[in-house]
């Protein structure tokens, strides 16, 4: 299975992009894992946060194909402990699925088209993250569910 993590804008801050370059580069030991930076939207103080969505949401939706499992992360997603992470994403591998498509939206979140073609949707938490620091969070989840999977010392319970 590939898994491709799709964000919107770069990040300004070096720190985190080096975060997620460090867990993308430990994932790509366990399966084949893209982050893709969607380009912010221009001009977004002339546009209300449904039309920075929308724009944001055809983005996004360019990037997907047909048989992509699509995962939103959202502030009404199912929350997870990280070991149940860890199985929810063994039964996406164990499902079949070629492409496994985790998407970090914009900071308005998606548009109801997006939320129309996703698949499921998680939450890290129930307090809010800027969607900036989700993307080194949710890159480490991603690298501790695999070494849960593969019973490597990473993760302690």
């Amino acid at each position: 299975m590939n898994i491709e993590l799709i964000v919107i804008g770069k990040t300004d801050s070096q720190e985190i992009a080096s975060l997620v370059e460090l867990y993308a580069r430990r994932v790509n030991r366990y399966c084949r894992f893209a982050v893709t930076t969607l380009p912010d939207v221009r001009n977004t103080k002339s546009l209300s946060a449904k039309q920075q969505r929308a724009l944001e949401g055809e983005a996004i939706l360019r990037q997907l194909s047909e048989g992509d499992c699509v995962t939103l992360l959202d502030e009404r997603g199912t929350e997870f402990r990280s070991v149940e992470f860890a199985l929810w994403l063994q039964k996406r591998m164990n499902s079949g699925v070629k492409r496994l498509v985790l998407v970090i939206g914009g900071p308005y979140g998606f548009s109801e088209e997006v939320y129309a073609r996703a698949d499921a949707k998680l939450s890290l938490s129930r307090m809010t993250f800027s969607h900036q620091i989700v993307r080194a969070i949710f890159a480490e989840q991603i690298y501790r569910a695999f070494t849960i999977l593969n019973n490597e010392p990473y993760h302690h319970e």
